[in-house]
């Protein structure tokens, strides 16, 4: 018997088993796909307060999500990091006076340690005027913070992991069944069924959040969701330095530009009505044109279709509270729960990377009484797997491992430090020469990253390695990639043949 049963590998679900698990309580987790394959390695891979939700008056929203960034930036400064965005002021568009004063609230709302404030710019005269068209005159600097967001996902269930939960991926919940104290569900994995049994259920499906519901409940027939695409593109670099910027639309939406994996550019999102009856989310002709054209109306060189290396989508799970376009909907969580009609249930809509955490911790003291726990933020302090330095340590933890391990080149220890920080160590523990890292594929990715990857984040396939836990997958030619496949491929068939392998 588990205390709680857990639908959905997203941010939000993983959130929920890590604080759960972390108070000693028994967490099962089961995802039908792999960790953050589908929202939550979609975003724009932001921590933000989200500037433009002041606009339509979402203060607390922005006041969570705000409290939220510095609390992440400490967790996990190997895959969260501080980040400066410019705003440029253009004509017919929100006034310098409206900005200022918007910048004013993002800076006060939710308070400042490490992340510098709001500063004027000239963009004639300062550099990050430079990609800029030169209309452009003037502009404003302001800090937010980059995520890794797939990276937080796994991280994330690593840590619930290793405080004791069940986490199951490529298991999928088939039925549920709801008695008057506990809740069966049916799972199928790896072509095996079992059936498990919890006291609390959470469904933290995200876009599949009604389908569950209607696994238990075919009277509930009333939507609650309201299905937003989200797509962007990644492009040649467009320009140097680590600065983003923040462009405003004739449409009144925003998009992002930013500097992705070194080499790139991405450009982001849109806000498409979608459905379950159009497949996988995929970017569309009509939404690339649109990021395409919204960022040439801002760069000096334009954005165009041939300089598209990579695209991708995602659904948000918005909570449908009836506003008029996608864009206005409420990106805060809600919560449905329902412990009338049998064993608990706490259904999730919405919610955003910034804000996971405090989602776990409300969803948490929401059950308090159901699992017998009390709502500690327990979490507040805590690091993630491989976070245990300071902020504004990773040159120095890079240059230490960069002295220990002379013999690995630089770049490669560099990237190894950004994905997994302190856990670079226990990953390198038993290295002595560039031998002992196993096979080389391209692009510094050797065969002690893929078996870390396996033993540690629940990797199973080349593309959870490639285009979810890192990104390699744009620096690695296709050949590479295919070696990376036929590795996994091989390791499965030793699997089958030697069980004690896997």
């Amino acid at each position: 018997m588990y205390d709680l049963a857990i639908i959905g590998g997203g941010i939000n679900g993983v959130g929920i088993a890590r604080d759960a698990a972390g108070r000693g309580l028994k967490v099962l987790l089961v995802e039908r796909d792999d960790l953050a394959s589908h929202t939550s390695s979609a975003s724009t891979k932001l921590v933000h307060g989200g500037l433009r939700y002041l606009e339509h008056y979402e203060f607390n929203l922005v006041r969570k999500a705000l409290k939220e960034r510095e609390v992440l930036l400490r967790a996990a400064p190997h895959i969260i990091w501080p980040m400066r965005f410019v705003l440029p002021v253009d004509e017919g568009m929100r006034p310098a006076w409206f900005l200022r004063l918007g910048l004013f609230l993002y800076d006060h709302l939710g308070g400042r340690d490490i992340l510098p404030g709001t500063k004027s710019l000239n963009l004639h005269k300062d550099r990050r005027g430079g990609p800029l068209q030169k209309r452009l005159k003037k502009g404003f600097a302001y800090s937010d913070c980059w995520v890794e967001d797939a990276r937080l996902v796994s991280l994330t269930a690593r840590d619930a992991a290793e405080r004791g939960a069940d986490i199951r991926t490529r298991a999928e919940c088939t039925g549920l069944e709801r008695s008057s104290d506990c809740w069966n569900l049916k799972i199928e994995q790896n072509g095996e069924q079992t059936i498990e049994t919890a006291k609390v259920l959470v469904n933290a499906a995200g876009p599949w959040v009604d389908p569950v519901t209607a696994m238990y409940d075919r009277s509930n027939t009333a939507a609650k969701l309201r299905l937003v695409k989200g797509s962007h593109i990644v492009v040649k670099r467009k320009y140097e330095g680590d600065d983003s910027y923040i462009f405003q639309n004739r449409d009144g939406r925003i998009i992002f530009a930013i500097p992705y994996e070194g080499d790139y550019t991405l450009i982001g999102t849109t806000d498409q009505p979608w459905s379950y009856s159009e497949g996988p989310a995929k970017i569309s002709d009509t939404e690339t044109d649109y990021l395409c054209d919204a960022a040439s109306e801002y760069f000096e060189s334009p954005v165009t279709r041939a300089d598209i290396m990579w695209t991708y989508s995602g659904v948000r799970p918005l909570f449908d509270d009836h506003s008029r376009t996608a864009a206005t909907v409420t990106r805060d969580f809600v919560f449905d729960y329902d412990d009338e009609n049998g064993a608990p249930v706490l259904s999730i809509f919405g919610g955003k990377i910034t804000t996971y955490r405090v989602l776990a911790l409300q969803a948490i003291r929401t059950l308090s009484d159901a699992l017998n726990v009390d709502g500690d933020d327990w979490t507040k302090e805590a690091h993630l797997p491989g976070g245990d330095f300071p902020p504004d340590g990773f040159d120095e933890l890079v240059e230490e491992y960069a002295n220990r391990w002379d013999y690995i080149d630089k770049g490669v220890l560099y990237r190894l430090v950004r994905a997994y920080g302190t856990d670079t160590a226990y990953m390198l523990k038993d290295v002595k020469t560039v031998t002992d890292l196993g096979q080389e594929f391209g692009s510094g990715l050797y065969e002690i990253e893929l078996n870390w990857l396996i033993d540690h984040e629940f990797a199973c396939t080349a593309k959870d390695v490639l285009w979810r836990r890192s990104k390699l997958g744009l620096h690695m030619t296709e050949a590479e990639q295919q070696a990376v496949t036929q590795w996994f491929a091989h390791r499965d068939e030793e699997t089958k043949v030697n069980p004690g392998l896997s």
